[in-house]
């Protein structure tokens, strides 16, 4: 595709919040009056691939001038994902910490909790291997009162949970070792979704990392509502977003 295009391209959708694809269409077809949709499909598909726009939810697209969310990894993290990926390398899996949660929030908390996510066939498996290594305390599906009692109370924590099928994660490679760490929308989601485990980012904490979050990051939206599905949120969090960010996300919740 020509570079003359692509800026012209940039220049004509760059003010607007969201475009669809068949204004892209129409832009297009003043250049190329035959254009069939077979070859605006890899029109489409070249635009994304170039970073150029960026989709919001299907049909709907943005320029693309916000980073991907890439947080740094800490010493502790990649030692568990090391742990994790000797021991499990087949295994579907991603690893988190709540420490990356400051960037977003209001009051930077001093609590953190390393997440491990793992099929739900290798759980106990992990857990009894980590147990064996780590000094920090591990909780395995650790339900309501062990969250009050046990949880709250510690300094470290390293929670084991089951990864739920077709959850947006991503491989990462840090020190040699290839591991997977959770996209942003599924942490978006997690958030909302496990409102004790993440007691102490919730109220106007939740509201203030949702609207940094989504302001400052490239947000695929689809991906978003359809893991918020998958964990019975997606209506509770269209409206949580359209109360308190509308701003953000209006054309995007329909």
């Amino acid at each position: 595709m020509p570079k003359i295009i692509e800026n012209r391209l940039i220049e004509e959708f760059k003010e607007r919040e969201y475009f669809t694809r068949e204004d892209l269409f129409e832009f297009y077809r003043y250049f190329e009056p035959d254009l069939k949709e077979g070859t605006f499909g890899w029109r489409i598909y070249d635009l994304k691939d170039k970073n150029i726009i960026r989709p919001l939810k299907r049909g709907l697209y943005v320029i693309s001038y916000k980073p991907k969310y890439q947080p740094e990894l800490s010493p502790e993290l990649i030692k568990f994902a090391k742990q994790t990926t000797d021991k499990f390398e087949e295994a579907k899996h991603c690893i988190w910490e709540t420490e990356w949660l400051n960037e977003f929030s209001q009051h930077q908390a001093s609590k953190r909790i390393i997440l491990i996510e793992i099929e739900k066939d290798f759980i106990e498996s992990l857990y009894y291997e980590l147990k064996d290594s780590s000094r920090n305390e591990l909780y395995l599906n650790p339900d309501d009162k062990a969250i009050d009692f046990y949880i709250a109370e510690s300094n470290y924590p390293v929670v084991i949970k089951k990864l739920i099928t077709r959850s947006p994660i991503a491989k990462r490679t840090e020190n040699k070792v290839k591991f997977y760490t959770p996209l942003l929308e599924k942490i978006l989601v997690d958030l909302f979704a496990e409102e004790k485990l993440f007691y102490y980012l919730q109220g106007s904490e939740l509201m203030r990392i949702y609207e940094n979050a989504i302001s400052k990051y490239a947000i695929n939206f689809t991906k978003l509502f359809s893991y918020a599905k998958r964990r019975e949120r997606e209506q509770e969090i269209k409206q949580f977003m359209t109360n308190h960010m509308y701003n953000l996300v209006k054309g995007i919740i329909e």
